[in-house]
């Protein structure tokens, strides 16, 4: 990943230095994990219906309650410090991912699986 500060040229998220730095590609790292998750989201939600749709959508909303709790929670040792941006994010980018993980496997669940809902 890469970041471009306004007057300065491109620069590796590889290389930060600095906190900002750090907590820029902290956050570009989760948008691209967040995205990832809303397209996993609409590929396992788009075929269901019914209790199975409505079962989805209330776990989702309480997942992301859980994940952003958490991610509170785990940035509570440097909250008004400067990593604090640095450490949320990549709380959220964690368990975005996890959870991305989690949502594929159920739109991929083979046949015969008892835990799919698809």
């Amino acid at each position: 990943m890469t970041f471009a500060v306004a007057g300065e040229s491109e620069t590796s998220c590889d290389d930060a230095t600095t906190q900002a730095n750090m907590n820029r590609c902290a956050g570009q790292a989760y948008q691209t994990a967040d995205s990832d998750l809303n397209e996993a989201y609409q590929t396992l939600i788009e075929p269901l219906e019914g209790d199975a749709r409505q079962a989805l959508v209330t776990a989702q909303r309480a997942w992301i309650a859980f994940r952003d709790a958490e991610c509170d929670y785990a940035a509570q040792g440097v909250a008004g410090g400067s990593a604090e941006p640095m450490v949320r994010n990549q709380c959220l980018t964690t368990l975005t991912r996890e959870r991305t993980r989690t949502l594929d496997e159920h739109a991929h669940c083979e046949e015969g699986d008892l835990s799919c809902s698809r």
